[in-house]
């Protein structure tokens, strides 16, 4: 038996286990660091840290207060709050005490948070704070399970007429009780870990779905501690490591980060302020992070924009490092695969050294210039710019699993990563692809089911244990695996072809650097459209320029300057395309696609029907006097 296979045997029944071991083995070492602001209330903010053993003085006093307000074993205790240090404490608490986290994002509106708290039976819920207080306090009379809200921030969560007494506490009241009842009993949180099994529900999350109402995954404790084993036995984290954390907790993702930091004992900086993670990047200074798509997209606007800019000389340098980078990334990861050597020629070796000074360096030290690799996940990143980041030497590791999954199932091997696949499966999950090419899995890190939802679980997980994705993909010779498209997004014209829209919208993003969001619409049509959102800052630095400063973002989307710009860009998109692929029309839309209207998942994921049916107008004007119409 491989070392691999005898560390993911040998592993514990949880992560609350593994979290008890990892204190005990270095409680002096840093675990967490995190913003406060700073104590002028300018500039920028002061990080303090957490070493292990003050995670667990909190963990378990928060554990102990969860125990003392009669929180049992399973029973649910939700946590509706962005990604902080505080929640990945109440988290452990949660698991410590035996209990089972239900994950709420603080983007949810009332009336599905209600639904998430009802379906759960949550008795505790930990509120950010008093505006997510406001949602359970709203839908209370339908929650008559819900006990308890402890509110992380105070201010202006203040009981009212009208609430249960007793029934809101702060975070540091639970903990002050909870360090109270350890006093009378210093076992009781240890004893909760040592029951533990395998088999018992350590977390409840809601998919926010691109249609419905969303279903409960239920995950029990071994798939965390499975993942938390799996994804250090990658070799892609050790005990040096410094990840940046921003990615919402309430997001499987983000949820299986913490797992194998907890087995390896490195740093994790935490902070989810999107809008602070330019800012954070040169202090926290990480060895790794993880990000969706989106980001790296954002990133790669910004810098091209940040060019564009500088003036035409400038942009023109910006291309034809770009140009260089995909090209180095090709070629070294090409030789790589047939020799294992990542070398390239030496002309080719020469303007990337050329390109490194004058570009790249500059990118490395944005993101904290000790950046070893970057995992990417949530959904597919375009291949063009997956290879520019190569090249620039931020190598971004694309993964791939799914909330049933616990998050990872795939993820490309360090050094010997590929740029537009997801990688292999980790080590203990085995896969398979279907006669109609949908992906099927089976392994430890799989769910236990749907709660409450048997015939749903029924649909997709086989008696012996295939959980069917829906998702299509390719398999390499040597166990790559590309995913193609999700199953039921796959479009088929009116003359027979099928078409993946997620490839042709991944390819318009490497190609327009303006582009936010795309989505190719053409099921049962002649020919493919599209409707397109652009990024604001980076179209109205250009509108600046171009005759359109001082416009609001949606007279910039509606001139013919915008228009006749986008359509180069579709133009250069559709020359790399089969004829059925190519986007006949296009339009612009007047803002850009957000999760407030609905139209993006908490991860950043299109809802193609909201989308489709919010634009249906502008989607049947392009039909209009075609021959379908």
């Amino acid at each position: 038996m491989s070392d691999t296979q005898t560390l993911i045997d040998s592993r514990p029944p949880s992560v609350a286990a593994l979290f008890v071991d990892r204190v005990a083995a270095t409680p002096d070492g840093e675990a967490y660091r995190y913003p406060v602001p700073s104590a002028s209330g300018q500039g920028p903010d002061d990080w303090k840290s957490l070493t292990w053993g003050e995670a667990a003085t909190r963990v378990f006093a928060i554990a102990a207060g969860l125990i003392g307000l009669g929180v049992r074993p399973e029973e649910r205790v939700a946590l509706a709050s962005s990604t902080r240090v505080e929640w990945i404490l109440a988290d452990l608490a949660v698991m410590c005490a035996g209990a089972a986290t239900t994950t709420v994002y603080p983007s949810t509106n009332a009336e599905e948070s209600a639904f998430i708290l009802a379906d759960s039976d949550s008795r505790v819920l930990i509120a950010e704070d008093a505006a997510q207080l406001a949602k359970a306090r709203e839908s209370r009379a339908g929650l008559p399970a819900l006990a308890h809200v402890v509110v992380i921030d105070p201010a202006g969560a203040e009981p009212v007429e009208g609430d249960p007494e007793g029934w809101i506490l702060t975070l540091a009241e639970l903990e002050a009780r909870g360090a109270a009842y350890l006093a009378k009993s210093p076992d009781a949180v240890t004893d909760r870990v040592s029951a533990i099994t395998a088999d018992q529900l350590a977390t409840l999350i809601y998919t926010s779905g691109t249609t419905g109402r969303p279903k409960g995954v239920r995950l029990p404790h071994d798939n965390w501690s499975y993942m938390a084993r799996a994804t250090v036995a990658t070799g892609l984290i050790s005990a040096d490591d410094v990840q940046y954390l921003w990615l919402p907790l309430a997001h499987v993702f983000g949820k299986v980060l913490t797992s194998g930091q907890i087995e390896v004992g490195h740093v994790t900086a935490v902070d989810g302020r999107v809008d602070k993670i330019i800012e954070n990047l040169p202090v926290v200074r990480p060895t790794y992070m993880a990000a969706v798509p989106r980001i790296f997209e954002k990133v790669y606007n910004g810098v091209a924009a940040k060019a564009r800019a500088g003036g035409g000389a400038k942009y023109k340098i910006f291309q034809w490092a770009a140009d260089v980078a995909r090209e180095h990334a090709k070629v070294s990861q090409d030789n790589f695969r047939r020799t294992g050597n990542a070398s390239v020629p030496f002309a080719l070796r020469a303007k990337h050294k050329v390109a490194d000074t004058l570009v790249f360096a500059k990118i490395r030290e944005a993101f904290g210039g000790r950046l070893r690799a970057c995992v990417s996940g949530s959904a597919a990143l375009a291949p063009d710019i997956g290879f520019f980041f190569s090249g620039a030497g931020i190598h971004i590791l694309e993964g791939y699993g799914l909330t049933e999954s616990s998050a990872a199932s795939f993820v490309n091997p360090g050094e010997a990563y590929r740029t537009g696949t997801v990688g292999k499966p980790l080590p203990g999950t085995e896969v398979r692809i279907a006669d109609d090419g949908e992906i099927l899995l089976r392994g430890p890190g799989l769910m236990e089911g749907y709660h409450r939802l048997p015939e749903k679980t029924a649909e997709v997980l086989e008696s012996d244990g295939w959980f069917h994705t829906g998702d299509i993909g390719e398999l390499s010779e040597d166990g790559y695996l590309r995913i193609t498209d999700r199953k039921k997004d796959l479009i088929k014209t009116s003359g027979g072809k099928y078409i993946a829209p997620a490839e042709v919208e991944g390819q318009f993003k490497a190609v327009c650097p303006f582009v936010s969001n795309i989505l190719v619409h053409g099921a049962d049509r002649n020919f493919c459209t599209a409707l397109i959102s652009l990024d604001e800052p980076t179209i109205l630095g250009w509108a600046q320029e171009n005759g359109l400063g001082g416009k609001p973002y949606a007279d910039v989307v509606a001139s013919p300057q915008a228009v006749e710009l986008i359509e180069g860009y579709v133009k250069r998109l559709n020359e790399g395309l089969q004829r059925w692929q190519t986007i006949k029309k296009f339009r612009l839309l007047p803002r850009d696609l957000d999760i407030e209207h609905g139209e993006l998942t908490p991860s950043l994921k299109l809802k193609r029907p909201v989308v489709e049916r919010e634009y249906k107008d502008l989607i049947d004007d392009m039909y209009a006097g075609s021959r379908e119409a």
